[in-house]
């Protein structure tokens, strides 16, 4: 078993009686740097990540799991990060998105709902202009359906109003 794996197996041990926390991702980094990033449904405090890295650093080093010396990183994933979880967007319904296609289009709207397969989103639409010096009209709302096979990725959108 990779270290990836036996790492995530801890941390879902570990938070497996906070119904409320979950597992987005584990990576090894090749300067020895393992990151662990939790969330949850309300977001994740500092004293649970301390705890987590606390258990998952003592399990590493009673099992001897990484010989070579590393650095343990756990957190949550930051504002910027990809939603990579059907949990990460029910969390954020109610949230404006940018969408990156697979296509490479790239959609805006807030985040209505969840389908069992897609996102809905009111999507803005941008208006065309028909002709030099025409009043360009104002951008429209429409409700949009995108399958997730569709999403290249997705992330929230930073709102300072």
């Amino acid at each position: 078993m990779n270290i990836e794996k036996r790492v995530a197996l801890l941390v879902e041990e570990k938070i497996a009686d906070r119904p409320e926390l979950f597992l987005v991702d584990v990576k090894m980094l090749p300067n020895r740097k393992l990151i662990i990033l939790v969330d949850g449904d309300a977001g994740i405090g500092i004293a649970d990540c301390a705890a987590i890295s606390r258990f998952v650093g003592f399990k590493l080093e009673e099992d001897n799991v990484i010989e070579e010396a590393y650095n343990l990183e756990v957190s949550s994933p930051g504002i910027d990060s990809p939603l990579t979880l059907i949990r990460q967007y029910t969390k954020n319904i109610g949230r404006d998105l940018s969408v990156k296609m697979t296509d490479g289009q790239l959609r805006e709207g807030k985040l209505l709902s969840l389908a069992e397969d897609a996102i809905v989103i009111d999507e803005k639409i941008k208006a065309v202009r028909k002709a030099p010096g025409e009043k360009g009209k104002k951008a429209e709302v429409v409700e949009s359906t995108i399958p997730l096979t569709e999403i290249a990725e997705a992330k929230v959108l930073i709102s300072f109003k």
